[in-house]
């Protein structure tokens, strides 16, 4: 099957769960602010947790049993340094440039003494790990408050965190090589190798009360997390109490 073949049937299976969606019933909504399309969102969400229970889980389970841990944080460690040029493309954005310079540091010590980045060899150095994408950025840029929304096979978002995934294309080496040579197999390999980094969380999930609500809750205290750099500002008690 072909890139575009994939991609038609991907836009196909979005486009009949959007209009199932529109046409459900509206939920109770449990955070009218930041998730005002909840009813929207919880179709997508079970459609991705079916998605992932019958096909993405099975194979990361497979995955996880055949290969042993070492090689497996090996795969996870070059996809991580694969995603360098994002991260250094968004720290200059957000005018952080000695953190930029000290990326590419970190990113050439892996890739040349890591084999690739299958080692991390510069964190065992004492070398910052950096994450920064484009939604950070636009964060950064003044967008500070954005809906929340779930996304067919790609999982939870914010509207503008989608907005500034669609600039990764540009500049990631996965993205690149899809788009100039349909090498699908690359983010379906990354994919697989995260979801078995992620197997140990899956029973929080089968205990929580609302699997959606937890979802949904870590992704944005992870989102904001990372967009203060790990020191986000402390809650407005004064103004919650303002609404008893």
């Amino acid at each position: 099957m072909t890139g575009s073949h994939c991609a038609r049937i991907l836009l196909l299976a979005f486009l009949i769960l959007a209009t199932t969606a529109c046409s459900s019933h509206a939920v109770q909504p449990t955070d009218p602010v930041r998730d005002p399309w909840e009813s929207y969102n919880r179709k997508v969400h079970s459609f991705n947790m079916g998605f992932d229970r019958y096909l993405l889980k099975p194979v990361a389970k497979g995955y996880d049993t055949i290969m042993p841990d070492a090689p497996q944080r090996g795969v996870r460690n070059f996809f991580r340094n694969l995603s360098y040029p994002v991260t250094f493309l968004n720290l200059l954005l957000q005018g952080k440039g000695e953190a930029a310079m000290n990326a590419t540091g970190r990113f050439l010590v892996n890739t040349l003494f890591g084999l690739g980045g299958f080692f991390d060899v510069a964190s065992k150095g004492g070398l910052e790990v950096y994450d920064e994408d484009m939604g950070q950025t636009l964060a950064v840029w003044g967008w500070e408050d954005s809906r929340y929304v779930v996304m067919p096979f790609l999982g939870p978002y914010t509207v503008r965190d989608l907005l500034g995934r669609s600039f990764y294309g540009y500049f990631h080496p996965i993205s690149y090589m899809i788009r100039e040579h349909d090498a699908y197999y690359l983010i379906a390999i990354d994919l697989v190798t995260l979801r078995a980094e992620l197997l140990s969380f899956d029973s929080q999930l089968e205990n929580a009360a609302d699997p959606y609500v937890l979802i949904r809750d870590v992704y944005l205290q992870n989102r904001l997390f990372k967009i203060y750099d790990g020191d986000p500002p402390a809650p407005d008690y004064d103004a919650l109490l303002e609404d008893f």
